[in-house]
């Protein structure tokens, strides 16, 4: 009979808790769905803060430069020529990197897959032990996970386990990765760097537009630089840091390439 001194229920004796042994492949497909939906937002969320940063402070320091040539359309022109060029560029940066991406993630499963056709049964398990010490599971414990992922029918799983967990930790990149990544970088940049021209297509005078163009864009940043930081650290103290480093570097940048195109012109007329 319990007593008030002794609990209503006696605890368990401490075991190990053994892995569940249904993990393969199509397990490990559902399990991670949800993981590499927010790894693929933490890509876009990347490709955007990229491209939109460099859109602010490449065209803002360009049109801040030609704008001390005296000419409207000079700043225009040249504006849109990087800003199209630059959009164009990214994009396929940003393509091209994800492509290689896949293709490394293609070429090192490629060889776990070999290496795992040539692997004896205890060579397989020792490497798997090996893999899950480091998170501090026993071989007690892990000895049902270990005999799923190295069944001669679980080879996916097997190959999966050893891409996510193994040494190279490598993330599978999702099938249309290298498209979205290269719109997302490319259209982030255009965007960024309209910000900056839009007073030279609504002001007649090349110096008003400069003072509208240089207030916009440092209210832009200030709120691109805060949001920024906070989106990915979570803390007010880092947004102002973000909104403070975003400003200074895009200030430097106009300002030295506004003084470097003035010094230019005063040469060419000397």
């Amino acid at each position: 009979m319990p007593t008030e001194s002794s609990p209503l229920l006696l605890p368990d004796p401490r075991t190990e808790r053994p892995f569940p042994t249904a993990y393969d492949s199509k397990s490990i497909d559902s399990s991670s769905s949800s993981s590499s939906s927010r790894f693929d937002h933490g890509d876009v969320l990347r490709d955007v803060i990229i491209g939109f940063s460099d859109g602010l402070t490449v065209p803002f320091a360009l049109t801040a430069g030609l704008s001390s040539l005296g000419s409207t359309k000079l700043v225009i022109m040249g504006g849109l020529a990087e800003l199209f060029s630059g959009m164009i560029s990214m994009g396929l940066g940003a393509y091209l990197a994800a492509v290689t991406e896949r293709d490394t993630y293609s070429s090192w499963e490629e060889r776990e897959d070999a290496h795992n056709a040539a692997c004896l049964p205890e060579e397989r398990r020792s490497e798997i032990h090996g893999i899950l010490e480091k998170y501090g599971v026993s071989r007690g414990a892990a000895a049902p996970l270990v005999d799923e992922l190295c069944a001669n029918a679980n080879r996916d799983g097997w190959v999966r386990f050893k891409m996510d967990f193994g040494g190279l930790r490598m993330e599978e990149p999702r099938r249309h990765r290298a498209c979205v990544s290269g719109l997302t970088m490319g259209l982030s940049y255009l965007v960024g760097g309209l910000v900056p021209m839009v007073p030279y297509f609504l002001l007649g005078n090349v110096r008003d537009a400069l003072l509208v163009s240089v207030a916009v864009t440092v209210v832009v940043l200030l709120a691109f630089g805060y949001v920024k930081n906070y989106v990915a650290i979570r803390d007010y103290r880092a947004g102002l840091w973000g909104a403070a480093q975003t400003l200074v570097i895009g200030v430097l940048a106009a300002g030295a390439s506004y003084v470097i195109v003035k010094s230019l012109d005063r040469r060419d007329d000397v």
